[in-house]
């Protein structure tokens, strides 16, 4: 049985010029991943991150954190779906709210974007497409003994881990809305396919490091 590790970077710097870069807070919280996993005396076998800069920073600071693997691969297929276009698109004023009130607009204008209403460069039935496709690469490289680090974004763990419990889409939403950042969540792949066995897991994180945006 090889073992998933589906986590999600750090803080990236919401209200920045640029989001995908990782706050000072974004940075410690990747950090402790790679922490933790030294104090478990753990070490993934493999490690894949997304193509965005948030993924790459995450990925670093934990691997280095814990001595290993040797680098990671880089699908982009784990990349997280344009968030900002499609809450700009839904409410031109929300880049200037704070956290808690973007996240309203932008969960309203999820929902339009998974109903198909509104015209966007990647529609959501090809995000659904894109992340299962990279999720099935990743399964693959989990054969049996190995331990495969995924770093990725809310988006794409949320769609995963719904196919993984229900087999399809229904879960999105609700699961992406309470990812922690640099939380872990764990899938099994034996034999019998793929199966949740924890899902956003952050205790190695201590509560003054635990953030959702």
């Amino acid at each position: 049985m090889g073992v998933l590790y589906l986590i999600r970077h750090g803080q990236a710097s919401f209200g920045s010029d640029d989001y995908d870069v990782l706050s000072a807070l974004g940075h410690t919280q990747s950090s402790a991943i790679g922490q933790g996993w030294e104090a478990a005396e753990f070490q993934p076998t493999d490690a894949i991150a997304g193509s965005m800069r948030r993924h790459a920073e995450t990925a670093i600071a934990a691997i280095d954190a814990c001595g290993g693997p040797d680098g990671y691969d880089v699908d982009a297929g784990w990349n997280e779906y344009d968030h900002i276009g499609i809450a700009t698109a839904h409410d031109e004023s929300a880049l200037t709210l704070d956290t808690k009130a973007f996240q309203v607009v932008l969960n309203q204008a999820l929902a339009q974007w998974r109903e198909g209403i509104g015209e966007f460069e990647e529609p959501y039935a090809a995000f659904e497409k894109r992340v299962l496709t990279a999720f099935e690469r990743a399964v693959d490289v989990a054969g049996p003994g190995r331990q495969v680090a995924v770093f990725s974004s809310g988006g794409p763990i949320a769609m995963a881990v719904s196919h993984v419990l229900v087999g399809d889409d229904s879960l999105f939403r609700r699961l992406n809305d309470v990812l922690v950042n640099a939380s872990i969540t764990t899938i099994l792949c034996g034999t019998s396919g793929p199966r949740l066995l924890t899902f956003n897991e952050h205790t190695h994180l201590p509560r003054d490091l635990v953030t959702y945006r």
